[in-house]
Formats: C-alpha cells, structure tokens, sequence
C-alpha cells in the first residue's frame, strides 16, 4: 500500500471551480484528445460516467484554467506511438518496433498525424506552464527523486507546476505515483488511490 501524503479529491464526486487552476497529467490529454484512446484503457478511466474526459469538460464548462507542460509533448508522442504499433501489431502480425518506426512510412505519417493533432487540441483548451531544465532544476528533481517514488517525466513536471507559482497545485491524473506528493492536490478515479486515501484518511471532499 502506497503511504498516501497528497491530499485526494474523487472526480466522480468533485465539482470543478472556476477559481481552479488544474495541471492535466499526460495521461488524461492521451484519454482526451487521442481518437484511439479506448485501446487497452479501463472502463473507469474512459467509459464509464463520469470519466476522464466528463471531469475536463466540466472543468471548461465551469471556466477553469487548465495547464501543461512542453514536457507532455514528449510522454504525449511516446505513449501515442506506442498505441498505434500496437494496435497494428494486433492486425498484422509481431514486428520489431524500431523497424515499425522507420520502415513503414504510411503508419509513420498516420502517427505523426496522430500527435499534431491530439497537441493541437490541448493548446486549443490550455495554457502551457514554462519549465527551463538547467542545474537548478535537475538538481531539485533529483532531492526530490530521494524522498518521493515518482519518475522522470513526473520529477520535472512537478518541478514546472510548483514553480508556476499558482498556489495549492492541483493535478488531475490517473497516475498513483502523485498521491506520495506532499502539499499537492490530486485529482483522480484510480479506485486503488481512492481506497488507500479512504483508509488513511487523505480522501478530502470540497
């Protein structure tokens, strides 16, 4: 069991704000904007109601701010490419992934196509959070890498967000490795967070 030390709201019960000023997590903008994303997601995350996409909008609706970092574009394309093999491999057969990547250059236009569109759409409904990796940076995200069990991607993006300087941050993400962030609100329907948070009475209602 995680120790959970973020405090947990469930989006299946929270209300967004107009006063909120949410970082989206990479996986929630794959969920979001990406046409595919039902391939492999779990009912919770993008089926069920209310999901993922249900909480976004009604964050938009209710006029709150919604972030990302450049950082995303990065996890954003990896996770993106790594669907469309697979979902290929699906229908024809196993095949090495660098030779997908280089070799196949109708399935490597449809990726890159896939990713300008799923950025497009997030620059169209956020704002980007600027984050400058130098020594400073690397150098807080590896004290932080001793004392909290997330990792890289998330090491700098916890970095842009606090250095955003928006007050309490607010993350809406499916990803586990946020609830053992101290100080940090996070916005979720991982039923595992949930229960945990529940139990160690880190589960708050607005």
């Amino acid at each position: 069991m995680a120790i959970i030390q973020a405090d947990i709201i469930d989006i299946k019960t929270d209300t967004p704000q107009q006063s909120d000023i949410f970082f989206v997590d990479t996986n929630v903008w794959f969920w979001q904007t990406y046409k595919n994303a039902g391939f492999g997601a779990n009912s919770y995350q993008l089926s069920n109601y209310p999901n993922y996409p249900n909480y976004i909008n009604l964050a938009l609706s209710n006029g709150a701010t919604l972030t990302y970092s450049g950082l995303t574009l990065a996890e954003l394309a990896h996770i993106i490419e790594k669907t469309e093999y697979d979902i290929y491999v699906q229908s024809n057969g196993n095949l090495h992934f660098k030779k997908y990547r280089h070799d196949y250059p109708t399935e490597r236009a449809n990726v890159v196509a896939e990713v300008q569109f799923t950025w497009r759409q997030i620059k169209k409904i956020a704002i980007p959070i600027d984050l400058t990796v130098d020594d400073a940076t690397t150098d807080a995200a590896i004290n932080r890498f001793t004392t909290q069990a997330v990792d890289g991607y998330d090491l700098l993006m916890l970095e842009a967000i606090s250095k955003a300087g928006a007050g309490t941050v607010k993350i809406i993400t499916d990803d586990m490795d946020y609830s053992v962030v101290p100080g940090i609100q996070v916005f979720t329907s991982n039923k595992y967070v949930i229960q945990d948070a529940a139990m160690q009475k880190k589960l708050v209602v607005r």
